[in-house]
C-alpha cells in the first residue's frame, strides 16, 4: 500500500513538471498589442503581433484589412518597398469596401515611386506608381488620399519630362546632326506628354536650335512663336528666338 502512494505521489509530481497550458489568445488584446506598437515606432515587435493576427482572425473579420494595412506600413518603414507594395496592393484588391483600400492604393502608389528613385533609371516603377494613382482617383475619388495622390502624380510628370528630355540631349550631345530626328520626337514628347512641366520651356528651344539648323523655316517662326506667347519669361528666349525668326547661318546647336 505504502509503495502505490508513494508511485501516485511521484506521478503527481511529474505531471507538475509537464509542459503548462497556455491561455488562448485574444485577438483584440493582441490587435491593440500591435496598434500601440507600430504607434510607438516599434515595427519590429508590431509586425510578429500582426503576423500572428493574419492567422488567428477569421476571414470575414473587418479588422483583417487594418491587420494588412499596418503590416504593410510595417515593411515600408522597414525599408522593404517592394514587399510594403504587393501588401498594399492586397489590401485594396481584398477588401476594396474597407476604409483602409483608397489609402493602401495611396501607399501602393507611394512604395513603387520610393523606388524610382531617379529619373534617369528604368521607369518601371514609376508607371506603376503612376497607374496606382490614376486607379486611386478612378475607384475612390473626392478621397482624401485621391487628393494626396494627385501632387505624387505632379511629381512623376516632372520626373518623366525630365527623362525624356535628358534622352533628347543625350542624342544631341553624343550623335550631334546624325541624330537631329530622335531628339525632335523625345522633346515633343516633353511638350505633347507633359504639358505644365518645367521641361516644357527647354525643349522647345531645343528644337528652335535643331530647327535653325536644319532650316526648317516654317517649324522654327511657329516654334518661336509658342515661346513668346506662352512662355515670355522663359530663360534664354531673347537669344534662342531674337526678335527676326528668319534662318541664318547658325551651326549646330550647342546643348544646354
Amino acid at each position: 500500500m505504502t509503495r502505490l502512494c508513494l508511485i501516485a505521489l511521484a506521478g503527481l509530481a511529474a505531471c507538475g513538471q509537464g509542459p503548462k497550458l497556455t491561455p488562448a489568445s485574444q485577438p483584440d488584446v493582441e490587435l491593440a498589442r500591435a496598434r500601440r506598437q507600430f504607434h510607438s515606432g516599434d515595427c519590429t515587435h508590431a509586425s510578429v503581433s500582426l503576423r500572428r493576427l493574419t492567422f488567428e482572425l477569421g476571414p470575414t473579420q473587418p479588422e483583417l484589412a487594418e491587420v494588412h494595412y499596418y503590416l504593410a506600413e510595417c515593411y515600408f518603414q522597414t525599408g522593404d518597398k517592394v514587399q510594403a507594395a504587393h501588401e498594399f496592393r492586397q489590401v485594396a484588391d481584398q477588401y476594396p469596401t474597407s476604409e483602409y483600400a483608397p489609402l493602401a492604393l495611396l501607399r501602393a502608389g507611394d512604395a513603387n515611386l520610393r523606388l524610382w528613385r531617379r529619373p534617369e533609371l528604368d521607369p518601371t516603377y514609376g508607371q506603376s506608381a503612376l497607374a496606382i494613382y490614376q486607379e486611386l482617383a478612378g475607384r475612390y475619388p473626392g478621397t482624401t488620399a485621391a487628393a494626396r495622390a494627385q501632387l505624387h502624380v505632379q511629381q512623376l510628370r516632372e520626373w518623366f519630362a525630365e527623362k525624356d528630355y535628358k534622352n533628347g540631349m543625350f542624342y544631341l550631345k553624343h550623335f550631334g546632326v546624325h541624330a537631329y530626328d530622335s531628339a525632335i520626337i523625345y522633346f515633343k514628347d516633353v511638350i505633347a506628354s507633359y504639358p505644365g512641366t518645367s521641361r516644357v520651356p527647354d525643349a522647345l528651344m531645343r528644337l528652335v536650335e535643331i530647327y535653325r539648323a536644319i532650316k526648317y523655316t516654317d517649324e522654327l517662326k511657329e516654334t518661336c512663336s509658342h515661346l513668346r506667347r506662352f512662355y515670355p519669361h522663359a530663360d534664354g528666349l531673347e537669344q534662342t528666338c531674337p526678335a527676326d525668326t528668319s534662318v541664318g547661318t547658325a551651326s549646330t546647336p550647342a546643348p544646354s
